[in-house]
């Protein structure tokens, strides 16, 4: 027997297991002090009206011989995929249903997809970065470059005519960073793809966030992109599924036999998201389903608004929130980053997630989330701004 040592090439630890360990070693020493969690970008808000009703009906249906399902499509029933389909028609992008498949969330899929491609490929990602793209890419073996993102070009970089990759991948708006590309800089990177015979997989988990109708809030806006780009969604963000798992992922016909591949990657290997999961994903696109999720939404992004005004009044310089569930700031006083996640911690007990766990360009940077509730999100800033304001920083 032999393992796979690629996995010795990984960090010793998961950024965000560190995070937990550190907050709760601080809790058990200081159980009187009441810490306030602005770091894991795990939603607070329960599932909607129609999603409840949708499910909750689901389950009778199970509980009848006659309505009961087993074993379902792997790539999704066609009453979700159609659903999916339509709300990609309402940003004039086109697609065929067996161009759709339901998964059980971006995160899945995009670690999987990677068993369609050679371990020689060559990878391209952005520093910084959501770990698990690299992470995936390392345990495969696979080579591993970045593209340089950083405070002068807004962390969004891009294509460099220098760098050749295969496999490139684009997350936007951006975790960690919240950064948002327009038209213009994604078709860049569509040519890019294009000239160097590459595919892009472009992370769409955060697209109900942006509100301005002129940012595209999925990569087949662009021309050409049917021909070099898989799109990855979910609805964890979107509707609140992050414990109930659904998502889906579009893999173009004109991406050659990757769509087949990946069609029989799935029926090999994944059974499936359950049936009850997928009639509650239907109700997200539903009239009322979508009034009701954009409710929650709108909460979040208020929460945003609270932090990113919060750090104007404090001088230090941040991007996203505005079109994006994370604040990405500048630490004050040139702090490394988990020098000021402890100070924070320490001082007004407000947890964020150090920049450098990110990537080597997110040292001295610090990621804030809005999905924390409406009362401890201002309760924070209320501590945050007193901590800082004074140092005029």
């Amino acid at each position: 027997m032999n393992i796979n040592e690629n996995y010795f090439n990984l960090e010793e630890s998961y950024l965000f297991s560190t995070v937990a360990k550190k907050v709760n070693e601080f809790i058990q020493n200081n159980p009187d002090k009441k810490v306030i969690r602005l770091g894991i970008g795990d939603v607070t808000l329960p599932l909607c009206k129609a999603v409840i009703e949708a499910m909750h009906n689901a389950v009778d249906e199970m509980s009848k011989k006659e309505t009961f399902r087993g074993y379902g499509p792997e790539q999704g029933y066609d009453f979700l995929r159609e659903k999916v389909q339509a709300y990609y028609k309402k940003r004039n992008v086109e697609l065929e249903l067996d161009e759709i498949f339901i998964s059980d969330g971006a995160k899945s899929d995009l670690g999987n997809i990677l068993d369609l491609f050679s371990k020689d490929n060559v990878v391209l990602v952005p520093d910084p970065v959501y770990p698990v793209y690299v992470d995936t890419n390392v345990m495969a073996g696979r080579k591993v470059i970045f593209a340089n993102a950083n405070e002068e070009n807004g962390f969004l970089p891009l294509p460099d005519n220098n760098q050749k990759a295969d496999v490139i991948y684009i997350c936007s708006p951006n975790n960690p960073t919240g950064a948002v590309y327009n038209k213009e800089q994604l078709k860049k990177w569509v040519d890019y793809a294009i000239s160097n015979n590459a595919v892009i997989l472009f992370d769409a988990a955060y697209e109900c966030f942006i509100s301005d109708e002129n940012l595209p809030k999925s990569i087949f806006e662009i021309e050409g992109a049917k021909n070099c780009a898989i799109e990855f969604c979910s609805l964890s963000k979107t509707a609140g599924f992050t414990g109930t798992r659904c998502g889906y992922t579009v893999v173009p016909k004109l991406l050659g036999k990757l769509n087949k591949f990946w069609l029989r990657r799935q029926t090999t290997k994944f059974n499936g998201v359950p049936y009850i999961i997928q009639r509650g994903a239907e109700a997200v696109f539903t009239e009322n389903g979508q009034k009701e999720i954009k409710e929650n939404i709108n909460y979040y992004k208020e929460n945003a608004k609270v932090i990113s005004e919060t750090l104007d009044r404090c001088n230090i310089w941040h991007v996203g929130g505005k079109h994006s569930p994370y604040i990405w700031l500048k630490c004050p006083n040139n702090m490394k980053s988990w020098e000021f996640f402890d100070l924070l911690l320490e001082k007004i007990q407000v947890v964020g997630t150090p920049g450098s766990g990110f990537g080597k360009n997110g040292e001295g940077f610090f990621r804030l989330t809005s999905f924390g509730s409406k009362e401890n999100t201002v309760e924070a800033m209320k501590r945050f701004e007193e901590a800082f304001k004074p140092l005029n920083v």
